[in-house]
């Protein structure tokens, strides 16, 4: 029934982390406006908290003498934490945006989510490519876009009296008149602008606005190629000839900054785990990144391995 004529629309929803150790399993007919605030409150925070305690016991456990199967273990419930903190900010993430519509249909529900499918890529680059086309307009009639860009969509419907019909605004822009034809009406600007306003949220735009500027989400093991922002991500043009074969990149300021954020936060030293999870930030820019720190002096590091901990030095 849900794939009759190659139809997609999963009623069963399933968000992971990247290499789904932890899933959480969503039912479309159930969904509610809180359904997200579950997920991060009743779900995925309590079991990223739970697994960090044993962690912390495993840690205590193994200070000393541990074998190479327990330091195994160690690693592996240190990775498994390291991607529910990812996974929990992926959620928090995307929650203020959360306002389910069935009348928009499934795919345009599920396409803010896209981050959150790392372990079905057919079915992430289809949503991402709906979310693309969601940012770029083409889907202003679904209720997603009224609850994301208002001040785009409201404008619209001044001009098309089907965007208004959707919208229920076609008594505020369309009229019939003697003839039984529908003409528009003109609505001043301060109207049109009231109207944005009741349906503009900061805490929506704030985190619109964070899912656009995320740097690009975890794909298994090996972090991800694509960014968060609308439209396909492009790659760099060299503005000095061809890239010598491995030649490494400078590492963004912008990254630097955060991973200094992150590390400032802590107390006794952050961890790469610490630092990753406050800033979603992938393998390759976490490795830039903290090569370039130390070397220039701002960030000291101490430990070794798994015990590495990194802090901010004086010269930072």
């Amino acid at each position: 029934m849900y794939s009759k004529s190659r139809r997609k629309a999963p009623i069963y929803w399933q968000l992971a982390t990247a290499s789904v150790d932890y899933s959480a399993w969503l039912y479309i007919h159930v969904f509610t406006k809180d359904t997200f605030f579950r997920v991060q409150n009743d779900f995925v925070a309590p079991k990223l908290a739970h697994e960090e305690r044993r962690l912390g016991a495993l840690t205590v456990e193994l200070r000393a003498g541990a074998t190479a199967a327990q330091r195994k273990e160690l690693a592996a419930q240190e990775a498994l934490v390291e991607e529910l903190r990812a996974f929990l900010a992926e959620v928090k993430r995307v929650v203020p945006l959360w306002n389910p519509d069935l009348d928009d249909g499934v795919i345009i529900n599920f396409a803010p989510l896209w981050r959150l499918v790392p372990q079905h890529k057919p079915w992430q680059k289809e949503l991402k490519k709906t979310w693309d086309a969601l940012c770029e307009g083409k889907y202003d009639w679904a209720h997603l876009t009224m609850h994301l860009w208002p001040e785009r969509v409201i404008p619209k419907c001044a001009k098309d009296r089907s965007l208004a019909i959707a919208h229920d605004l076609e008594n505020v822009f369309w009229e019939e008149d003697d003839d039984g034809k529908w003409q528009p009406v003109k609505v001043p600007q301060a109207e049109i602008d009231q109207l944005v306003a009741e349906r503009t949220s900061a805490a929506v735009k704030d985190a619109l606005q964070s899912l656009l500027d995320a740097p690009p989400p975890a794909t298994g093991r090996g972090g991800g190629r694509r960014g968060s922002g609308c439209g396909p991500a492009r790659r760099p043009r060299s503005t000095t000839g061809r890239q010598r074969s491995g030649a490494s990149a400078a590492p963004d300021p912008a990254v630097m900054d955060s991973i200094k954020q992150a590390i400032e936060a802590t107390v006794d030293g952050a961890s790469k785990a610490d630092v990753r999870a406050a800033t979603g930030l992938s393998d390759a820019q976490w490795n830039a990144a903290i090569a370039a720190l130390p070397a220039d002096g701002s960030v000291a590091k101490s430990g070794a391995g798994r015990g590495t901990r990194y802090r901010l030095s004086d010269l930072g």
